[in-house]
């Protein structure tokens, strides 16, 4: 039974939860949590490393004790250290952590007054009013929990696009491998690239007398079998994602890919247009007449050649106006990975990151980038060690020694600045004006009310070192929603002023959203398309911000780190 890097991350994630609720040790909470997130943002599969030998414990966050840990969960599925919490906090407990405003002391007070030990206990405990009768909570906090708990219902339905990345990865190679399977494809939300994925449809062709359905449903990671047939079959996997398999004919492949790709509202679009050329079309084809003939359907490109439109990639396929786009030959051209010339936001061990200041440029030097911005954080982030002016000017220096060495790279000069409560920045302006750059961001205050949380930002935006709003809503996928901000007005506010707005590319985050992607392109406002690396393997998520930014209609015009370094250097310098 194959163990994914998500199985090993909520172990990680549930011991760390168990421990907060127990009152441990901080360092040691915080130390599964990192490991968690390394696990689940590698690239590469963990259980694959383990079977190789590979030493883990070089992995960013990961000692030798963690190190052994993973293997124990690879080769047994499960971790007695985790089991032996359980023994003595009720493990369900865990699942209460979700709930936006539950800390480990509410959680605790939660289940030792009202013995609330699963999500069903605290909506019961929440509708019966229980809860704002206890010490410390209140009516407005029983109402929030009441509205976190309706999100998390909503969000359980859903997995990240990073988690189904790997499990769909891995199971499309199966499927291929597959005796007689011509191709294979996952298509829905998951190849529109969309952030979250509900579950998977995979589409595939094959040769006459292929055993691709009882290969399908015996893979080792299925938990149930619910149905299957010749050309259609459907799974659910251990991690609760539904899957479904379906056999379709050469001649009908681009039909079925176009159908199945989605989404629901751009199809029925499609399928206007066809109407008016009295022509049928759905996921077998493209049909004409009485005797509906079919006439297309072998490729995507034929489906929409029949109704007069160009190839629409299907990150926008989303009925936002594509369509009508594609009828004036108005698509953007979208951006891609190769467009990108380097990352403006990154972290190394002088903060929180895991790696030096050499071990990231060397990574970002691999990858072919003309530059790398090292931004660790400014001094009001005391949890990361965020620094204050005199280590900032150390690592100027640094910075500038490493870049006589270096040859097709510059590192830049730049740090995450902390938007302070009144607007203000973190750090004076003397050593902000030794930087190349700054990223600015709120990590504190986040429940100001909207007026005075947009003020605050365009305030900080009037001071002529800032450059970038990083993270620009503070969201966190199914984690933490949107602080409370009228992005319009800071789009706007940014143009005017010569500043940028991250696309944060950390699959967490993908912050802004793909509507706000738009709107800052209507608005004429660049943004940037940056990782937050903590670590070397963090910088491969560029691609997720390329997924987001494609969906975003964004073109490497729109994008400010498409720039070659003079150019570069040139817009951050502003009037």
């Amino acid at each position: 039974m194959p163990v994914h890097n998500r199985d090993i991350a909520e172990i990680f994630n549930k011991v760390a939860d168990l421990l907060d609720i127990s009152g441990s040790n901080p360092f040691r909470i915080r130390a599964y949590r990192s490991a968690a997130r390394t696990v689940e943002g590698l690239g590469q599969s963990v259980s694959d490393m383990v079977k190789k030998e590979e030493d883990l414990s070089e992995l960013p966050g990961i000692g030798k004790d963690l190190a052994g840990k993973i293997k124990q969960i690879v080769e047994t599925g499960n971790l007695s250290q985790l089991e032996e919490l359980e023994s003595q906090t009720p493990g369900e407990l865990s699942h209460l952590m979700k709930i936006e405003g539950l800390g480990p002391k509410r959680v605790a007070a939660l289940y030792k007054e009202l013995d609330v030990k699963s999500l069903e206990k605290l909506k019961e405990a929440a509708e019966d009013g229980k809860i704002a009768e206890l010490e410390g909570f209140g009516e407005k906090t029983q109402q929030k929990i009441l509205e976190g708990l309706q999100q998390v219902e909503e969000g359980e339905k859903r997995i990240k696009l990073v988690v189904a990345e790997q499990i769909a990865e891995d199971l499309l190679d199966y499927i291929k491998d597959g005796k007689g399977v011509k191709a294979a494809v996952v298509a829905g939300s998951y190849r529109r690239r969309k952030e979250t994925v509900g579950d998977l449809d995979i589409l595939a062709t094959c040769k006459k007398g292929a055993n691709v359905m009882d290969r399908f449903t015996e893979y080792e990671d299925v938990k149930k079998v619910v149905s299957k047939g010749k050309t259609r079959s459907t799974v659910i996997l251990r991690s609760g994602l539904h899957v479904d398999l379906r056999v379709v004919p050469q001649v009908s492949y681009g039909a079925a890919l176009h159908y199945f790709t989605g989404s629901k509202a751009h199809n029925i679009a499609v399928r206007k247009l066809g109407v008016k050329k009295k022509l049928k079309i759905n996921e077998y084809g493209v049909f004409k007449g009485k005797r509906e003939n079919r006439i297309a359907g072998r490729t995507e490109e034929e489906v929409y050649g029949q109704v007069n439109l160009p190839y629409i990639e299907p990150e926008l396929r989303e009925d936002w106006g594509e369509i009508e786009a594609a009828r004036k030959d108005r698509l953007p051209k979208l951006v891609t990975l190769d467009d990108i010339r380097g990352d403006l936001h990154a972290h190394t061990k002088q903060t929180d990151g895991h790696h030096t200041l050499q071990e990231m440029a060397k990574t970002a030097q691999d990858r072919g980038y003309a530059y790398l911005a090292i931004t660790d954080h400014s001094k009001r982030v005391t949890m990361a060690h965020g620094m204050d002016k005199k280590r900032l000017s150390k690592q100027i220096k640094r910075i500038d020694r490493l870049n006589d060495t270096l040859k097709g790279l510059t590192v830049l000069k730049g740090s995450e600045v902390d938007i302070l409560k009144d607007g203000s920045l973190d750090l004076p302006d003397e050593i902000l004006d030794e930087l190349d750059l700054t990223v600015c961001a709120v990590h504190y205050d986040r429940k100001l009310p909207r007026k005075e949380q947009t003020a605050r930002i365009i305030k900080a935006m009037d001071n002529p070192y800032f450059n970038i709003l990083a993270h620009p809503t503070g969201r966190l996928i199914e984690e933490r929603q949107a602080y409370d901000v009228d992005l319009e007005a800071v789009m706007k506010a940014a143009k005017e002023r010569g500043c940028f707005l991250e696309l944060n590319a950390h699959p967490d985050r993908l912050d802004l959203t793909d509507r706000n992607c738009k709107m800052a392109k209507q608005i004429g406002v660049k943004v940037v398309v940056s990782t937050d690396a903590h670590s070397l393997t963090d910088l491969d998520f560029m691609r997720f911000g390329i997924y987001q930014a494609r969906r975003g209609w964004l073109e490497p015009d729109d994008i400010l780190n498409t720039l070659n370094l003079k150019q570069l250097r040139r817009l951050l310098k502003r009037k």
